[in-house]
């Protein structure tokens, strides 16, 4: 089945095409006839067998349809004065790119819409009706001038370059060497020098806004080649269509601006697009893409077709073999970059223009990095509170017939009764109960005495309350170059000995305050610091002989302002026992129980706060 076209149009006066394939030979046109019925008019155009066209509408009171080699000998035209919105109908005949073509002309009485179909052999044209309040216009030759101004209703659009409807929003300059910029449609490439080729496949971009005249198409198996020359027909494009392309166009649109119709056709047919001046060359991605392959390997002939230079490049503040493999990417095929480290020199062998870009890079690299100091204050706190309160208190009482008291009984006649825990105060009394404060700083005694001497008592009260602080303050200090590691240490190392097959080894263990950092200054003027504060001391507890480490450690990342001072870290820890002394049962009891009981409190509390403060210098 032929390929048919139709086409809707409003009154605006913009041409609307639609295509098919190429008449087969001997097709003429055949009677042209028109009725008029409710809804408008009908145009009736019938051939001997489907026939392609084209429809266009130069302004809003003429109607146009183009029959590519199709014949119009023998034509009966019964619709010169069809009635309605028909004013008239001619036939004309012409010719484009040297095809025969036969043109049938519509003159209309106002400027109405319009709808293109195919039955068969038969092309119709249905108008809508007129408006009342529409303005009439009259075609040349019934008696009244035409106004085809009056029946537009909207301004006339400007002409639209073809060029720059594809998507080019420069003129791409032709190139001496005779290539040409290859640029896919809907995307824009800036010329360089040489302009390198480009082949992309890539879907539409959003943003692009289409400006050709809109159109309907609805194509069936349509010749490829036959619609990009329509295109070309619609567009006036100086376009060259590669001997290579073939294959059927099947779609299906409605009012589509010309020069994206063609973009799709393009991206649908594996199609991409030269621009050279004004003429637009089409080809398959797989033409271009070679010509691209084979032009970027002249250009890359060309350029190592070039004498090789040397130079030298002696560094004064980066290290020749760290900078050495950043330069490597920056080289051609031919290049070479080798290291002196004695004298901490690049010998750069390559092109000229590649040892000029290599040589603005090293100037760009080799450069003073500023250095930073770092000052680090650990204050550590130390406070201790004690308080205790004990009793001590003995006795010695005896009964005996020397001293007058006897039992008055054969058996005991005599005995002693003492405390058995110590002896204390100044008659050497029997300690009962013994819970002396610890290191008392405070006491009081009490003796007493029979005149006898049967009975002597002894009591003691002992107390004792500190109250200690300590504070100790270090203040490291220590200055390194941008990225650069740096530590610092102050301390001891603690030996200890180790016995391993009949052999004695002395080792050491660091018990040492270190601080290493690694800083990084930023373009905001601030410090990226990596720190790492370490506070060792001795510990009192040793393990197989080998010494313990007091041990209080900080690792972070901070970023700190230049000159300001910042707290990394801090640790509090505090320590209370309570310690109760007594005597069984007997504390227990109400009032007394102080005779047979001791308290003592210890509290300890210890703080350690880290202080950081970067300093960038400049000179």
């Amino acid at each position: 089945m032929f390929s048919t076209a139709a086409a809707v149009a409003a009154s605006t006066g913009i041409s609307v095409f639609a295509a098919g394939g190429t008449a087969a030979p001997g097709v003429r046109l055949k009677s042209i006839t028109s009725r008029v019925h409710a809804k408008g008019a009908s145009l009736l155009i019938e051939a001997t067998e489907p026939v392609p066209y084209v429809a266009t509408r130069p302004d809003a009171l003429t109607l146009l349809l183009d029959f590519r080699n199709v014949a119009s000998d023998g034509l009966a035209n019964n619709a010169a004065r069809a009635g309605g919105p028909i004013a008239g109908v001619a036939l004309e005949a012409t010719d484009s790119m040297g095809a025969p073509i036969s043109r049938v002309r519509v003159s209309l009485t106002q400027a109405v819409a319009y709808q293109v179909r195919s039955e068969r052999n038969t092309i119709v044209v249905d108008f809508d009706r007129t408006a009342d309040r529409s303005v009439t216009v009259f075609p040349a030759g019934s008696g009244k001038p035409p106004d085809a101004m009056q029946a537009l209703a909207k301004p006339k659009l400007a002409a639209v370059d073809a060029i720059l409807a594809l998507g080019f929003s420069t003129p791409v300059p032709a190139i001496s060497t005779g290539t040409a910029a290859l640029l896919s449609l809907g995307l824009q490439q800036p010329p360089t020098s040489p302009p390198p080729a480009t082949v992309a496949a890539s879907p539409q971009d959003p943003q692009k806004k289409f400006t050709g005249e809109a159109s309907t198409w609805n194509l069936e198996d349509a010749d490829l080649i036959g619609v990009l020359r329509l295109i070309q027909d619609i567009s006036g494009l100086n376009m060259v269509i590669d001997p290579g392309i073939s294959g059927k166009v099947n779609l299906v649109l409605t009012q589509v601006p010309w020069d994206q119709l063609l973009d799709v056709v393009l991206r649908q047919a594996k199609l991409g697009v030269v621009v050279e001046d004004t003429i637009v060359r089409i080809a398959p991605l797989s033409v271009l893409a070679d010509e691209q392959v084979q032009r970027r390997k002249l250009a890359d002939e060309q350029a190592l077709s070039g004498q090789l230079v040397t130079t030298n490049k002696t560094l004064s503040y980066a290290r020749a073999n760290e900078v050495q493999p950043l330069l490597k990417n920056l080289l051609s095929s031919r290049g070479v970059v080798q290291v002196d480290p004695r004298t901490n020199t690049l010998i750069i062998t390559d092109l000229q223009g590649r040892v000029d870009t290599v040589s603005s890079l090293v100037g760009s690299l080799d450069r003073a990095e500023p250095q930073v100091e770092i000052e680090a204050r650990i204050v550590q706190t130390d406070s201790e509170y004690a308080r205790a309160l004990g009793i001590q208190w003995g006795f010695n009482g005896n009964v005996s017939p020397a001293l007058g008291n006897t039992t008055n009984l054969a058996f005991p006649n005599s005995g002693s009764l003492a405390g058995r825990v110590g002896v204390q105060g100044p008659n050497g009394t029997g300690t009962a109960v013994n819970m002396p404060a610890q290191g008392a700083t405070s006491g009081v005694g009490l003796a007493l005495g029979a005149i006898n001497g049967a009975f002597n008592l002894d009591a003691a009260l002992t107390a004792l309350e500190s109250n200690r602080k300590g504070k100790v303050l270090s203040t490291p200090k220590i200055s390194t170059l941008n990225n650069v590691e740096a530590e610092i240490a102050q301390g001891v190392q603690v030996p200890y000995q180790t016995t391993a097959n009949n052999t004695i080894t002395t080792n050491f263990k660091d018990a040492a305050l270190t601080l290493k950092v690694k800083p990084q200054i930023t373009e905001a003027g601030t410090v990226i610091m990596q720190i790492s504060v370490d506070n060792g001391s001795e510990g009192a507890k040793t393990y197989n002989g080998i010494p313990s480490i007091n041990t209080q450690r900080a690792n972070t990342t901070v970023l700190v302002s230049d000159g300001e001072t910042t707290v990394i870290g801090g640790i509090f820890q505090g320590n209370e026992s309570k310690t109760a002394s007594s005597t069984p049962g007997l504390s227990r009891v109400p009032i007394l129980k102080w005779l047979f009981k001791s308290d003592s409190i210890t509290e300890r509390n210890t703080e350690l706060l880290i202080f950081i403060t970067p300093r960038i210098i400049r000179k």
